[in-house]
C-alpha cells in the first residue's frame, strides 16, 4: 500500500475515491452502461479529458475497473467494473438515495433512484450478475 494518511477505514475509501470525478466514471459504467473513454467524456459534467483519463487508470490500478481491447476496434479500449468494483453499488445506491432526500436533484434521477431503492436487494443482486457476466465475457478475451 503506498503512503496514506492513516489506516482508518473512512481514509482508506477517500484514497480511493475522494475527489469528484471518480465516483461519477463508475456511475457511468455501472448504471449507464457507457463502456468506452468517448462515452464517458460526453457525461452532462464534461470531465476534461486528461482528468477522465487520470481517473481510469487510477480505478485501474486500484483494481476497481479493468481495461480490454476493443475486439472490433483494436484502438479503443472497452472499460468494465471488476468484482471489487461491482461491490460498490450499494454504496453508489445509498449516496445515491442520500442526494434524492437532501439535494436537488433531477425527477428523473429521483425516480430512477427511488426504483433501485424499492427494487431491494433482489433487485441489485439482479444488476451486479449482469455486471459480473459482462465481466466474465471481456475478461475472457
Amino acid at each position: 500500500m503506498k503512503n496514506c494518511k492513516s489506516y482508518c477505514p473512512i481514509n482508506q475509501a477517500l484514497e480511493v475515491f475522494g475527489d469528484k470525478w471518480t465516483l461519477l466514471v463508475i456511475r457511468d459504467i455501472m448504471f449507464d452502461g457507457k463502456r468506452y473513454f468517448r462515452e464517458m467524456l460526453g457525461s452532462e459534467e464534461k470531465i476534461a479529458s486528461n482528468i477522465l483519463t487520470d481517473r481510469l487508470n487510477k480505478l485501474e490500478e486500484f483494481g476497481i475497473l479493468i481495461k480490454t481491447k476493443d475486439p472490433n476496434h483494436k484502438q479503443k479500449n472497452i472499460y468494465s467494473l471488476t468484482e471489487k468494483g461491482i461491490d460498490l453499488m450499494p454504496v453508489m445506491i445509498g449516496v445515491a438515495n442520500w442526494s434524492t432526500k437532501h439535494r436537488e436533484v433531477s425527477e428523473k434521477d429521483k425516480i430512477h433512484v427511488n426504483e433501485l431503492v424499492a427494487g431491494g436487494q433482489k433487485l441489485q443482486d439482479k444488476m451486479q450478475d449482469a455486471l459480473k457476466k459482462e465481466l466474465k465475457l471481456v475478461s475472457k478475451k
